[in-house]
Formats: C-alpha cells, structure tokens, sequence
C-alpha cells in the first residue's frame, strides 16, 4: 500500500470515529429530553380573605327588623376598639369558634385565613363570673323574656312579664334585645347569653345586669353568621381558655331555660336585676 493511500486511509478512520462519537453525543443528549411540555406546578390554595366590613355609619345605621325600628347608634362616642371590625385572629382556635374575652370585653368569631371578627360587650355579673366551653343550643330573633318567681318576688313590678302572664313579649325595651343566643354544654343549659342591648353606653364595660351585652346591630350581625351548635369559650384571657368546674344552682332566667337548671361555672351571687 503506498502512503498516499496509507494517509488517505487514517483520515477516513478518523472521520468515521468523530462522526461516530458525535452520533452517540446526540443519542445521549436526546435521551434526555422529553418530547412532551415540561409539567407545571400548581399554584398555591389562595389565602382565604376575610370580605371588608361596611363602614361604620352604615353598619351601625337605623334598621327595621322584624316589626321594630332600631335606632341608629351614635359610634363617633363609642371607644373604636368596641366597634366592629376584622382583625388577626389572637385565639388560635378553628374557624367558627366563638371566643368571649371577660378581660378585654371583646367577643371573636373566627374565620378561615387567621383571621376574625371583633365585637364589643358589655358584662354583667353573671356574664363576668362565668368561664367555660359550651354550643349555641338555641337562637331566637327578638327572643320573650319570662323573669321567674324568685325574680319577681325581689322586684314586684316585674309581675306583668311573670309565667302566668305570658311573659315580656320581644321588642325594644325587652332586656335580651333584637336576638339572643343560647348557651349549652351537652343538653344542660348553662344560663349563659350571647343578647342583644340598645345600653350601647355599657359596652366595654362591666355593668349590674346580664351576661354578655352587644349592641342590637351587632348581635344581628353575630346571629346571621353563627349557625346552631357553634362552640362557644369564655374566658378571661384568649390564649388561654378556661374550663368551668363548679356547678352551682341558679333560679331560670327567661322563658324555655327548664325549672332547676345548673349554672355551669361559679356564681357568686345571684343578681336581683333584669337579665
């Protein structure tokens, strides 16, 4: 074989082994790619946001509702921390949980998002006394209010609204307001009540009478959102919730509550004044 043909053969050789290798180079880096489209990843739950609340001059308007006229309520005199609003939830509790705050006189209903709603109350000696867990068992709109014989033997002038009389019909003046909420721990009523008040004065405060006072706008506002069986915490601090563990008899306190029912939570004394 000459050189020439020697040469010539040694750079067909090389040839076909580049050609070889960078066949192979392409293989491999096929192999490696997908024909189809790349996956995509799916975007986050979003963040549950709580709807804004209508201002203030029309949450806290004049309303008709249900035969009454509830007359506005004057928020500019009102502490701005009691008026209703959205704020970070501080209780740490599952969405729809309702949390009575005894210290802050501030009432939470939880929502989705870490988030809740916010109301003012005003307390009465049994609603400042009490501390627990319990369910709405019942809600009434523009609830009767029946005081009881014990009741009505140290305040005779609450005769016309006794048992026997049929009770004082719901309306203004009637003490449980435009709708109450009912308190419950198992099937035993704790005579413990989320009501309405047109005292908006008395909220923020605590006060002779009632258990847990909001004002009539709000109290509609909490009824609408709170279905039956909502767990319900009273407590004296909201990162902390308390569980009652004394039992102490207490006369009814308005029409339904059954004769002889137990007050689920200390009493220390059982008040003379209208619910």
């Amino acid at each position: 074989m000459s050189i020439a043909e020697i040469e010539s053969y040694r750079l067909s050789r090389r040839g076909f082994l580049n050609a070889a290798a960078l066949g192979a180079a392409s293989i491999a880096v096929s192999a490696c790619v997908t024909t189809g489209p790349a996956p995509v990843e799916p975007p986050p739950p979003p963040t549950y946001v709580e709807p804004p609340l209508p201002d203030y001059a029309t949450m806290y308007a004049a309303v008709s509702d249900g035969g009454f006229d509830l007359p506005a309520i004057p928020f500019e005199k009102i502490d701005p921390q009691f008026l209703r609003q959205i704020v970070p939830d501080p209780t740490g509790q599952k969405p729809g949980t309702i949390i009575v705050d005894t210290t802050g006189h501030h009432l939470y209903l939880v929502r989705p998002g870490g988030q809740a709603i916010r109301y003012g109350v005003g307390l009465g000696r049994a609603g400042f006394e009490w501390s627990g867990d319990a369910v709405v068992q019942w809600k009434q709109k523009w609830p009767k209010w029946t005081p009881p014989d014990e009741m009505i033997a140290r305040q005779p002038e609450l005769k016309p609204y006794s048992a026997d009389n049929g009770g004082m019909p719901g309306g203004l003046k009637n003490p449980l307001g435009a709708r109450a909420l009912y308190l419950f721990q198992g099937n035993v009523d704790t005579l413990y009540r989320l009501h309405g008040s047109p005292e908006w004065k008395s909220i923020g405060k605590s006060v002779s009478s009632g258990c847990v006072r909001l004002m009539n706008q709000d109290i509609i506002d909490l009824y609408d959102r709170v279905p039956s069986k909502s767990p319900v915490i009273v407590t004296a601090d909201v990162n902390q919730p308390m569980v009652a563990t004394a039992n102490r008899r207490a006369i009814p306190i308005d029409a339904g509550v059954p004769d002889g029912s137990i007050l689920l939570g200390p009493l220390k004394e059982i008040t003379n004044s209208i619910f």
